[in-house]
């Protein structure tokens, strides 16, 4: 089959790799009709090299058809039409019971001390095959898939592989009040859903920005936007927004890749180009995230608010502000998202009415062939590119 895969720093190609194989009973092989490319992706394509090997199949928001499976796998039948969620769980260990799906206990990668695995996204996760294929080995498969209706484009359910239930636990761990305000920072595709979302709910949405064609996605849905390149200051110009005390809640859905934290761009360059076996542990041990994002959302946030973080970070020792943190008695929830806590949901909203927009959210659907350039294009922020579906 073909696949895409990583071979270096901002460096992927389109391979023939061997087909995938049931290997347990609880296996699952689909047939991948639409796969999209993450901005979490990226993390991978520029920043975490030091987990990746070349080969490596990339991609975790895939969905298809089911072509084979175990023996074990529940109700699951081969024809039927599904979503696969980004992480792998059993739905039935403890954490599991508890909607914590990102922490499976049976698929946590205890090696790396990490939670439930995730398809293509590094040894840091195990180092599982990913879904940027023309088939999807399924691990955990009685659990680890949402049925869909089969008489509606993928481009209505493809997102709740990621897209949509990040987004959605990014609104509910924004904690808005009813009627109250939320500042989203970072409107790529999870910024932009969240923000879909939350003015969807009823909140007020101050949509933040600097890349004009992401900002025209959310201005033309009658969100307020704020270009970052015409305020001097982001926090006051939301303050002006709200009575000089900051929006009820901030969504940080930039996370590590932040623009305006120079020294640690350069430092993240630098790490990515060691070899592994030092740049491994560096990333492990040291602070090598740029933190203006999270630091413009503490300063944003009103006292007593709440910080939701979607966007990923990486570095174990990063500074943070904690007097003002305290002193303003700022909330945190973050984490990966527990895609089928929310798809339940979701699922109203996916309807032909399409509140969300999500037959149109895509913004270049190209074949897998062309996912080298989809890459590109999507890393440089050009050719309008926020989200991209490759069709196998």
């Amino acid at each position: 089959m073909r696949a895409v895969t990583w071979q270096g720093t901002r460096n992927v190609a389109v391979e023939d790799v061997p087909d995938p194989q049931i290997q347990e009973d609880s296996d699952a092989v689909i047939r991948v009709t639409s796969t999209n490319i993450c901005g979490s992706d990226l993390h991978l394509y520029e920043v975490l090299g030091a987990f990746m090997k070349p080969g490596d199949i990339l991609g975790h928001e895939p969905m298809g058809v089911v072509e084979e499976v175990g023996s074990q796998v529940g109700d699951l039948a081969v024809g039927d039409r599904v979503v696969i969620p980004f992480q792998i769980s059993c739905g039935s260990c403890y954490t599991c019971t508890q909607e914590l799906y990102t922490q499976c206990e049976t698929t946590q990668v205890r090696d790396q001390g990490i939670g439930a695995a995730l398809f293509g996204f590094s040894s840091l996760y195990g180092s599982v095959p990913g879904g940027q294929a023309e088939y999807l080995r399924v691990p955990q498969a009685q659990f680890t898939h949402i049925k869909v209706p089969g008489d509606a484009p993928d481009s209505r359910y493809v997102y709740l592989s990621d897209v949509l239930p990040t987004a959605w636990q990014a609104v509910a761990y924004a904690d808005i009040p009813a009627g109250g305000s939320v500042t989203v920072l970072g409107l790529g595709p999870i910024g932009d859903m969240a923000a879909r979302i939350a003015a969807h709910q009823g909140a007020e949405v101050i949509a933040v920005d600097r890349v004009p064609e992401r900002l025209a996605r959310i201005r033309a849905r009658g969100i307020h936007t704020i270009d970052l390149d015409e305020v001097d200051d982001i926090g006051d110009a939301v303050r002006e927004l709200t009575h000089g005390r900051g929006t009820d809640a901030v969504i940080d859905a930039v996370g590590m890749e932040a623009h305006g934290s120079p020294v640690n761009k350069m430092m993240q360059r630098v790490v990515a180009m060691l070899p592994d076996t030092v740049a491994e542990p560096m990333m492990r041990k040291t602070g090598v995230d740029r933190l203006s994002a999270l630091y413009s959302a503490i300063d944003i946030v009103r006292r007593g608010g709440t910080l939701s973080i979607i966007g990923v970070y990486g570095g174990t020792a990063d500074p943070l502000p904690m007097l003002t943190m305290f002193d303003k008695q700022i909330q945190i929830r973050m984490g990966q998202a527990n895609v089928k806590k929310w798809a339940p949901d979701i699922m109203p909203l996916l309807g032909d009415d399409d509140p969300l927009g999500v037959d149109s959210f895509a913004t270049h659907e190209l074949p897998l062939n062309d996912a080298p350039h989809a890459y590109d294009i999507f890393q440089r922020k050009a050719d309008g590119a926020v989200k991209v579906i490759l069709k196998p």
